[in-house]
């Protein structure tokens, strides 16, 4: 369950003043009064996200964390608009309630939903559920993924959310500038992507809404049933190409199992579990957006092993400066050097 189970009390990095808050809260949310508990989500590794509790409501609450941030980074702010606006689409969110962007509050900008009861099961495998069940959880994802890619976002406002188009080539530019910025180490696979892709991009563009970081850990699952009842951590979200985040989303596909964080499905008995093979995750993708087929997809999981990469760094070099959302952001410190190495393997040899 999105519980007490899942969160631990306010880590000392991301304390706040509570009492300020609930002050500023229940001006503003009604049927808020009263004692207001604060604890901190265990999972995630950028915004920190709290779990607000009152007798009579429970909420959830997302904010930039402490410290000197990359540019363009831990935007709480995308993040309220995204879901907002999906609010009466085929695409489950929760509700978004309050966006504050003044730090003068709780420190920084932050938002404030609707808590989701429900499950976050972190590892794609799905341990817990028979085949069945994982079967029907994985063509949830997928079908959620779709509904996503379909909506209209110019009719949902967000027609200025992003740039439509070459939305790749920008991503590649971004978050090579990221990982400089963050780099603590020489690692040469990340350079040769870097170099590699701005000149190998496929040809053709698509604009939908993009979701960045859409995986099982960012999903909620009905208590009981085998079902998606909520996306969560929109913080990358924007105009982009479908196929990124297909990409994205199929990366389990191609992360070891024995891993102990960011596990995967290689090395699995995907039939025996009841977990479709990437192929047919891919058809089942392509027959629920009316799409012929899918070309250059070594391209478009090398962009996204590059990217995650570079996500991990930031992740590590939050950690060495004490401001990073979770406790085991340390452990990142290796995977930035295998994601990029995993990526430029994908491209063979170039």
């Amino acid at each position: 369950m999105t519980g007490e189970n899942d969160t631990s009390p306010v880590r000392a990095a991301h304390r706040f003043d509570e009492a300020k808050l609930a002050a500023y809260l229940a001006a503003r949310l009604p049927g808020l009064g009263g004692p207001l508990a604060v604890r901190q989500f265990k999972a995630g590794q950028s915004n920190p996200t709290f779990l607000l509790a009152t007798a009579e409501r429970r909420l959830v609450l997302r904010k930039k964390p402490p410290g000197v941030l990359l540019p363009s980074a831990h935007m709480v702010e995308r993040e309220y608009r995204v879901i907002a606006a999906l609010k009466d689409s085929a695409v489950p969110v929760p509700d978004a309630l309050l966006l504050c962007e003044d730090a003068d509050i709780i420190g920084t900008p932050f938002y404030v939903m609707a808590h989701v009861e429900g499950r976050v099961v972190q590892d794609p495998d799905l341990p817990g559920l028979d085949a069945d069940e994982r079967a029907a959880v994985w063509e949830s994802m997928n079908q959620t993924l779709a509904d996503l890619h379909g909506v209209d976002w110019r009719a949902v406002g967000l027609e200025d959310f992003g740039k439509p188009g070459n939305y790749v080539a920008r991503q590649i530019a971004r978050w090579s500038r990221q990982y400089e910025a963050s780099k603590t180490e020489e690692i040469a696979a990340m350079d040769r992507l870097m170099a590699w892709l701005p000149d190998h991009l496929p040809g053709g563009d698509e604009t939908a809404i993009a979701h960045g970081d859409y995986r099982m850990g960012n999903l909620i699952l009905h208590p009981r049933e085998p079902h998606v009842v909520a996306v969560l951590d929109w913080e990358l979200s924007t105009l982009g190409h479908p196929l990124s985040d297909l990409a994205y989303n199929c990366l389990t596909y191609h992360l070891p199992a024995a891993r102990k964080n960011l596990r995967g499905l290689e090395g699995l008995d995907l039939a025996a579990l009841g977990i479709p093979s990437e192929a047919a995750y891919l058809d089942d993708y392509c027959r629920r957006t009316g799409r012929a087929r899918i070309e250059h997809w070594p391209f478009y999981i090398a962009f996204a092993l590059f990217r995650l990469a570079a996500i991990c760094q930031g992740v590590y070099d939050r950690a060495l400066k004490g401001n990073a959302s979770a406790p085991n952001a340390l452990d990142y410190g290796t995977l930035a050097r295998h994601f990029a190495e995993a990526g430029w393997a994908q491209l063979g040899e170039r």
